[in-house]
């Protein structure tokens, strides 16, 4: 993978794992925390769960896999990316409006952003 390509892909893979990584078996979430957390190399990993670098590489691929189903399946990351847009869209509107009415506004803006944490 090269630059932006391999960034982008770590930064969806990486959001998919904070979704549905507790649906994942203990050794997919050790490998791709390690790949794509703490960015080990496919041979770091293979030495230090001593296996080759072909199989941290296909357990890799599997749980990515495993990742994107879940995602087409329940689409928690493409309504979360929805909502957040919605939120930003609605906060730079409430800047727009006069004062008086932007606290209240401002407020239920905060207390919708809070129900997603």
């Amino acid at each position: 993978m090269q630059g932006e390509n391999a960034l982008s892909k770590t930064n969806r893979i990486n959001v998919l794992f904070d979704f549905y990584g507790a649906l994942l078996t203990e050794k997919q979430q050790t490998f791709l925390k390690c790949y794509y957390h703490d960015d080990y190399s496919l041979g770091e990993i293979a030495i230090d769960f001593e296996i080759s670098r072909q199989a941290v590489y296909e357990h890799l691929k599997r749980s990515e896999q495993a990742l994107e189903e879940y995602e087409t399946k329940l689409g928690l990351a493409r309504r979360h990316a929805r909502l957040q847009a919605g939120l930003d869209k609605l906060e730079r509107q409430i800047g727009e409006l006069p004062e008086p009415w932007r606290g209240e506004l401002r407020r239920t803006a905060e207390l919708l952003r809070g129900a997603e944490s």
